[in-house]
């Protein structure tokens, strides 16, 4: 009898969520190329950013695309936004270039301030996926609003896809509505506290994920210069697929 072949396991998806702060660090000084070494020790196959554009003027990106496109292993997901922007409300999506993008476009959220989210249909290494990244609102009312608006967009998708909905939620309490809004239909990683730099205490940026995943290992990157390039740490997460593609 021959010996069987061993069958390897599908390499994980990681994922990532970073607050950039415009793209200024602890020194008040805006270095865009800073963020892309962080990017870049973090080797996700999909980040959500916050905070990805400037607030003043055309709004333009805080890292500019060609940066990006030349001194990262990412391209950013087209969406309707300002000529200059690489996304929506401050809010961009990036995946690695050898990774497939179907479909991008911005969310609106019902807010009291200047706040959305993105959407990004793509996929890795063959297999489909849906991405969302938010950075929802200050008001604890709103948030809830906006965590369940985003459950029901998704829901009215006529294509189901594993998700995964990952962003700053500006929100710490384990017990909020809109935490448990998206814990009713996703699981959130336990990446731990990423707020603020100096001193991790508050958990803000969160990863959930559908029941299409599973969480094999998560955390904070912590790396010397993420400590300096924003007042948040990124989020990150491994994945395993545990189901298809397409759901009905």
């Amino acid at each position: 009898m021959e010996p069987s072949t061993p069958v390897s396991a599908p390499t994980p998806i990681k994922v990532a969520s970073y607050n950039i702060r415009k793209a200024i660090g602890l020194d008040r000084r805006r270095k865009p190329e800073r963020i892309l070494q962080v990017l870049n020790e973090l080797d996700a196959d999909v980040v959500a950013l916050q905070e990805a554009d400037r607030r003043i003027g055309a709004r333009a990106s805080a890292i500019p695309p060609e940066m990006i496109e030349h001194e990262s292993p990412y391209t950013a997901v087209p969406v309707e936004s300002l000529p200059q922007s690489i996304g929506w409300h401050g809010n961009a999506v990036l995946v690695r270039k050898e990774h497939e993008i179907v479909h991008g476009e911005p969310l609106f959220l019902p807010t009291l301030e200047p706040r959305g989210a993105v959407l990004a249909d793509i996929r890795v290494r063959g297999e489909a996926m849906r991405v969302v990244g938010m950075h929802l609102d200050l008001s604890g009312i709103y948030r809830a609003r906006q965590a369940r608006t985003l459950l029901d967009l998704l829901a009215e998708r006529t294509t189901k896809l594993p998700s995964v909905l990952m962003g700053d939620i500006n929100d710490w309490m384990t017990t909020s509505k809109a935490l448990k809004e998206f814990e009713r239909e996703h699981l959130c990683a336990a990446c731990g506290p990423s707020f603020h730099t100096r001193r991790p205490v508050a958990t803000l940026d969160r990863i959930f994920v559908s029941s299409h995943f599973a969480v094999d290992e998560s955390g904070v990157h912590m790396s010397d210069t993420a400590r300096r390039a924003s007042d948040h740490l990124p989020v990150w997460a491994s994945l395993s697929r545990c189901g298809s593609d397409t759901i009905a």
